[in-house]
């Protein structure tokens, strides 16, 4: 197959929870995966799983909040395949949980470079090889924090990342890419487990399960 002819799909936080069994799910159904995430193992692991499989995918470990490597990834894909067909966006950055007034200055930069500015350069960077390809989407997760005590700093970036990836929504209703906001069941991730720590989580959804029917709206 032509590399032009293949389906993209770049997927954030690939290495684990969400991300992680989203890029399988893409996999599974053909589209060659870029995977992203910092964990060089974890990448390695899912990589094993996806040829396990029968499908194919393009490891890239690297921070997000490295624009320079970001550029240079987007110009990879570029080069590449000239396109790409969709962004799962799934990378968050949690802080630890803290009173307002107590908020860690370097948790807090740290929160708002991966959450919000990186999110931003992203969309900046992906946005002229989604518009190269037909249909391509754009996907983003919500995550309907309540004003909950101590949740102020991931409650805020999150809520800034919602307004950037709606406000990309409504800008591209014409022009393309489709841009999707999603929101997912709460799932036993490592993200959750630092918000809930005593919480039963076998109550909480199989993260598969999940990537199985948040698919179904993608797609």
């Amino acid at each position: 197959m032509n590399t032009s002819d293949q389906k993209t799909a770049l997927v954030t936080g690939a290495s684990r929870g969400l991300g992680a069994a989203l890029a399988e799910a893409l996999a599974a159904q053909g589209h060659h995966v870029i995977a992203l995430a910092r964990t060089v193992g974890a990448l390695e692991e899912l990589d094993d799983r996806i040829q396990a499989e029968g499908g194919s995918a393009t490891l890239v470990p690297v921070d997000l909040t490295n624009e320079d490597a970001m550029r240079q990834i987007c110009r990879s894909i570029y080069d590449r395949w000239g396109k790409l067909d969709l962004l799962v966006h799934c990378a968050i950055h949690a802080p630890p949980l803290s009173p307002v007034g107590h908020i860690d200055e370097k948790d807090l930069d740290k929160t708002l470079a991966n959450n919000i500015r990186a999110t931003s350069r992203l969309i900046a960077n992906t946005e002229p090889l989604l518009k190269a390809a037909p249909g391509a989407k754009a996907v983003f997760f919500n995550d309907p924090v309540k004003a909950e005590k101590f949740h102020a700093a991931y409650g805020l970036s999150k809520a800034a990342q919602m307004r950037l990836a709606r406000s990309w929504q409504s800008e591209c209703v014409k022009s393309g890419p489709e841009v999707l906001v999603l929101t997912p069941n709460p799932m036993p991730t490592a993200t959750r487990a630092r918000f809930y720590p005593g919480e039963d989580r076998s109550a909480l959804a199989d993260p598969k399960d999940e990537a199985a029917r948040l698919l179904a709206e993608m797609l």
